[in-house]
């Protein structure tokens, strides 16, 4: 790990430890909760609480959520009481103060939600493979005082993410994150966001609150470690933080919030809220199952992450993979899915993109998406 990521670890642990001790407006923009989720919070996590957005409003009920730099736990306890029973919530987080706060109240939250469905866990969002907690342990036992300690250290944290991870690969619904992303070092980001994608089950959603800004941020506010820890040296340009994920292998990645005012202006660069949405692709269902796509509009034409294009009002074959992908989430408001009478399997998809699908492959099968129900007129 370089000097410069050490440095911003350092800063940041020790700005929220305090955070977690006394509260620091500077950490936080205005917003808007929903009141419902907060009623059966302790005041204590509220007011610890710093965020810019609430991702928690991509929840759904039975889904396994992981919170990435949870903090106090206030997403957490949000989240789980919609996940339901049968649920789960994961938060990690690397600073001891707010886990302890986040832990302190877990009885008491289990308690009022019927079940203990929240555990925090100690770790880096960069790597969630290694379990810190279990490390220190290590540590503890086998400090590291020369070159061979330090090898046996690489060869045990090896093994830990492979046999005992922090967080297992494919087990997760949706990942959430509040204005945490950008607090972690330039050279870790790429490992991030491959930790976020490996955790994800394939068709698991991420939704990310976060700050980005207008321009690039230049080298010497960078180099400030204060206003690094304070969410606006670390943050993504715009355009950067969507091609980020785009480059680890999302797909559907967007801008699902947009804070039309700049939260701060520092040397004439826009910071601002944002919240990102994408989903990770499956891995199987690249067969051509007969299915078709219609585009609703009101563009000409549009393209997808996958490499398929869309013309307005145009039948288009599509994979199992994209149908499915179409016809649910962020994408299902914008296009219609069509089903053959009867179930077929044509093999391997292999139909250049933007093939029409003739009406005749689909007639009389049925049709997602179509609208409000309720026959003609």
């Amino acid at each position: 790990m370089s000097t410069e990521a050490l440095s911003v670890k350092k800063e940041v642990s020790a700005r929220y430890a305090e955070g977690a001790k006394e509260r620091q407006e500077a950490l936080c923009c205005p917003v808007d909760y929903d009141t419902s989720l907060l009623k059966i919070l302790p005041q204590e996590i509220i007011e610890r609480d710093y965020g810019c957005g609430d991702p928690s409003r991509y929840v759904r009920e039975g889904d396994t959520v992981l919170d990435l730099g949870s903090g106090g736990g206030k997403i957490c306890y949000m989240a789980a009481q919609i996940v339901g029973e049968q649920g789960h919530v994961i938060g990690v987080d690397m600073t001891d103060d707010m886990l302890a706060l986040a832990r302190q109240y877990q009885p008491e939250m289990a308690d009022k939600l019927g079940g203990d469905r929240v555990d925090f866990r100690k770790g880096y969002i960069q790597d969630l493979a290694l379990s810190v907690e279990a490390m220190e342990n290590y540590l503890a036992e086998s400090p590291v005082t020369n070159a061979t300690s330090l090898q046996a250290l690489e060869d045990w944290k090896k093994q830990q993410r492979s046999t005992a991870p922090l967080v297992d690969s494919e087990s997760v619904d949706l990942v959430v994150s509040n204005c945490v992303l950008n607090l972690v070092a330039q050279e870790d980001r790429v490992q991030m966001l491959a930790e976020i994608f490996r955790v994800l089950k394939p068709g698991g959603r991420v939704a990310i609150s976060d700050i980005v800004c207008d321009e690039l941020v230049p080298q010497h506010l960078q180099n400030d470690p204060h206003l690094w820890s304070g969410c606006i040296s670390g943050a993504f340009q715009e355009k950067e933080f969507i091609d980020a994920f785009l480059d680890a292998g999302f797909v559907g990645v967007g801008y699902d919030k947009w804070e039309a005012d700049p939260w701060q202006v520092v040397e004439g660069i826009e910071f601002r809220s944002v919240t990102l949405t994408a989903t990770k692709p499956a891995k199987t269902g690249l067969i051509d199952a007969g299915q078709a796509i219609l585009y609703r509009g009101p563009f000409s034409v549009v393209a997808d992450d996958l490499g398929n294009t869309f013309v307005r009002g145009e039948r288009t074959a599509v994979s199992k993979r994209t149908y499915e992908l179409l016809t649910s989430g962020d994408y299902a408001d914008h296009f219609i899915g069509m089903q053959p009478a009867t179930d077929i399997n044509n093999g391997c998809f292999s139909k250049p993109a933007g093939t029409v699908r003739p009406a005749s492959e689909t007639k009389g099968g049925s049709h997602a998406g179509g609208g409000q129900e309720g026959g003609c007129c």
